[in-house]
């Protein structure tokens, strides 16, 4: 199967072939699809531009492009990949070379001169002003060692947001507004600087990001920072996230990362109301289920079916339950909500324990699941929806925030 395809070196008349002075196309499989199809990324000098290509749509694009229009391109299968060369008379060399199926590799780290480096998106060795600013690389861009595990947090939430790309840029085809994202609890703003240089600066999308966080002193840092760096369109607000109703425009991308407790579940109730494309969060400090099991542990010990009973009688556990109840119930609400859920590992546990991520991609359409009277899910483009709790609510006899 065709993984991805990057064309480069344009001829000189590529404007006239295809309307738009490009100098680089990428493209790979979109996972958000519904069928095989492919997700495509056209860049100019400042702008990208994107489309969405079939299988076949795709191989007649290579036919007509590969060594033509564009004198390199690299395309990468499961088991093979296949390079084609032009050289300045119009000589077309295709090379062919096997790989095994497991391998990680991409056009790009292929191609590199020094292929033992990961290619992270962020790479080691380019200055970036904010990491810089923040402590993480030296004004050569050298990663500051203490700082390397910050350093690959940053890079592998930025692969996430480039896995949800595609599916929110296809959502927002029909809409001639920036990609707007919204991050609660933002704090330091490691990522959200993160996001908005890989948005502008790498994919070349127009963007507006906002953060918010309760801690003034930081929001006012932050957007010192922002006027320093010329981040165009990124902004920083104090406020609480279970307050939070400002936004005229729905935010496209929200994002949600270590907020405490129940503002987690506020902010995913935020998006749902809000109607976002796309969900990121990474909970964190998920209290409530567990003071709630502590309350009803006796009750539920003495349950002729407490098959919870293991889990339920000692403290720590207890607690480790709570907080995968919590999320498991979370991700429940979303996809009840419409959405396409997935609960991923963010970062390795040796980090931080808090490495539970919850992705969220809203469906082209959705309707009503279950028929039982429960919570309300509210859009901005549906009417409201009655859905069903999950019945391990009134098992454990809890009252988890999200399912309000």
């Amino acid at each position: 199967m065709l993984l991805s395809v990057v064309f480069s070196k344009p001829v000189s008349n590529i404007e006239e072939i295809l309307e738009k002075p490009y100098k680089r196309v990428k493209i790979k499989v979109n996972p958000s699809s519904i069928g095989l199809s492919y997700f495509a990324e056209f860049f100019t000098e400042k702008q990208s531009f994107h489309k969405t290509f079939s299988k076949d749509e795709l191989d007649s694009f290579i036919k007509q492009h590969a060594g033509i229009t564009f004198k390199n391109c690299v395309q990468l299968y499961t088991d093979r990949e296949i390079t084609v060369l032009a050289n300045k008379k119009g000589k077309i060399t295709t090379l062919e070379r096997s790989r095994t199926p497991d391998s990680s590799a991409t056009p790009d780290a292929m191609t590199s001169p020094d292929r033992h480096i990961k290619n992270y998106i962020i790479r080691e060795g380019s200055p970036v002003p904010f990491l810089i600013s923040l402590g993480v690389m030296t004004p050569d861009g050298k990663v500051i060692k203490p700082r390397y595990d910050k350093f690959k947090q940053i890079n592998r939430f930025l692969e996430y947001i480039d896995d949800i790309l595609p599916s929110v840029v296809e959502q927002k085809k029909n809409e001639n507004t920036p990609l707007y994202i919204l991050d609660f609890g933002c704090g330091k703003s490691y990522l959200t600087f993160a996001v908005h240089y890989f948005l502008t600066q790498i994919k070349k999308i127009d963007c507006k990001i906002t953060g918010l966080d309760l801690k003034e002193d930081v929001i006012e840092h932050c957007n010192k920072l922002a006027k320093e760096f010329k981040c165009e369109g990124l902004s920083f607000k104090t406020g609480d996230i279970a307050e939070y109703s400002e936004e005229k425009i729905n935010p496209d991308i929200i994002i949600t990362l270590h907020a405490c407790d129940t503002a987690t579940d506020f902010a995913l109730k935020y998006a749902v109301s809000k109607n976002a494309k796309a969900i990121l969060s990474v909970p964190c400090c998920q209290h409530e289920v567990k003071s709630q099991l502590d309350k009803n542990k006796a009750e539920l010990l003495k349950k002729d079916d407490s098959i919870l009973s293991p889990v339920l009688k000692h403290g720590l556990i207890r607690e480790r339950i709570a907080a995968l109840i919590t999320d498991s119930l979370r991700a429940e609400y979303l996809e009840s909500c419409g959405y396409k859920v997935d609960v991923m590992e963010f970062i390795d546990m040796s980090h931080t324990p808090k490495n539970i991520l919850l992705r969220a991609i809203k469906k082209r359409s959705s309707g009503t699941t279950g028929t039982d009277s429960g919570a309300a899910c509210e859009s901005t483009d549906t009417d409201s929806r009655e859905i069903s709790k999950p019945k391990l609510i009134d098992y454990l006899k809890i009252d988890p925030q999200i399912w309000k």
